[in-house]
């Protein structure tokens, strides 16, 4: 089986986790967090090249996080992608606002800039651009809309660690940026998340709200819940860190290889291959291909899972068709089917491919061949 991601974990995650249990040492609730915490947000600070990282126990978190550090309230609406993750929307309502669900792009499934600007009222209060499969979105328009209209930025960069936009890391941009460090992400600790800041006040806000509100002892000073990342899986993340140049250089050369050897395939069945750009570097956390007939995706996805292949749909239905958001949108949200045409075409015509370190040349050429077979 060649699952569509896998951790990459060796001797030295090992040897750090059994480090911590020597010392006993499993969590802090000092607010500054553990020795490991500490040393991984510095690891994080450096690879970023960004002035804060505050670490917390899931991407969830992250984004719970930062709108409360961004001040958002009841009533306030945040304009999001409905092709994403739940999480994403599941974080505004949480904080009491309301999601305002956002076209995207075909050619790279970010958000569509022309629909985000048409859904901008007097109520709205953030946006949060997702770095999809870790194709970067266009920041730069992003912020000029957002100056615009007074709004912040919170980049969900969940998926999109080591991408980079005109030269900087994705989450690095925004007043704030959420990374996942889910078992499944590029760099994991199994459950974690950070947020990625260059402003001092957002981050000792930050370090609050991870903490309960706290400061210095009982004194809470703002509403905060227990969101702290432990020890043992900081120990986790700081090593993945330190090797996570080599784990994204895997997955480009293993994306590449992708690219080649499924271009015959690619004009058979008609498929469109993820496209990097001058701007946009991808970490390749997902090799994701669309087809132009949603029956041959379907027949290439059960021909793959037959071979071993984890193939895998995500976002299918987005998070507007998805039972409990279809309830509580009904027009409150601007929630129109009408008003998504590229997020339900993507959700029927996507499909995303293993390309992690552990997938060998040897890998993507059975999975081409695969692909070959498909009438």
């Amino acid at each position: 089986m060649i699952p569509i991601n896998k951790p990459w974990l060796d001797a030295e995650e090992k040897t750090e986790i059994m480090h911590v249990l020597e010392d006993n040492v499993l969590t802090s609730a000092a607010r500054d967090g553990g020795k490991r915490v500490q040393d991984f947000e510095i690891e994080l600070c450096n690879f970023l090249k960004v002035k804060h990282v505050v670490a917390v126990n899931s991407g969830t978190s992250a984004l719970f996080a930062a709108l409360i550090a961004a001040d958002i309230k009841k009533g306030d609406e945040i304009l999001v992608p409905s092709f994403t993750f739940v999480a994403s929307a599941n974080s505004i309502l949480a904080v009491g606002a309301k999601p305002i669900f956002v076209d995207i792009n075909l050619d790279d499934y970010t958000v569509d800039i022309f629909d985000l600007k048409s859904k901008i009222t007097n109520k709205s209060k953030a946006i949060i651009p997702v770095h999809l499969y870790g194709h970067p979105s266009a920041i730069d328009e992003i912020n000029e809309l957002a100056d615009a209209y007074s709004l912040t930025v919170i980049e969900d960069a969940c998926q999109s660690v080591g991408s980079s936009y005109k030269g900087k890391q994705t989450g690095t941009i925004g007043l704030m940026g959420c990374f996942s460090m889910y078992a499944s992400k590029v760099l994991t600790c199994g459950e974690g998340g950070a947020i990625a800041t260059n402003f001092d006040n957002v981050a000792e806000n930050l370090k609050m709200i991870r903490n309960h509100g706290m400061f210095d002892g009982y004194d809470t000073r703002v509403f905060g819940l227990n969101l702290r990342l432990p020890e043992l899986s900081a120990a986790i993340a700081k090593v993945q860190t330190k090797k996570l140049r080599r784990m994204l250089d895997s997955r480009r050369r293993n994306a590449k290889l992708m690219s080649e050897m499924l271009l015959d395939s690619g004009k058979k069945l008609k498929i469109k291959f993820p496209q990097e750009d001058q701007d946009k570097q991808f970490n390749w956390y997902l090799y994701t291909v669309a087809f132009e007939d949603s029956t041959t995706r379907d027949k290439v996805k059960q021909k793959m899972l037959k071979h071993g292949i984890g193939a895998t749909v995500y976002y299918d239905p987005p998070i507007h068709e998805t039972p409990y958001y279809r309830e509580v949108t009904t027009s409150t949200y601007q929630n129109d089917k009408k008003t998504l045409p590229k997020t339900e075409w993507s959700a029927r015509h996507v499909l995303s491919l293993p390309v992690h370190p552990l997938v060998e040349e040897h890998d993507i050429k059975y999975m081409a061949d695969i692909f070959k077979e498909i009438d």
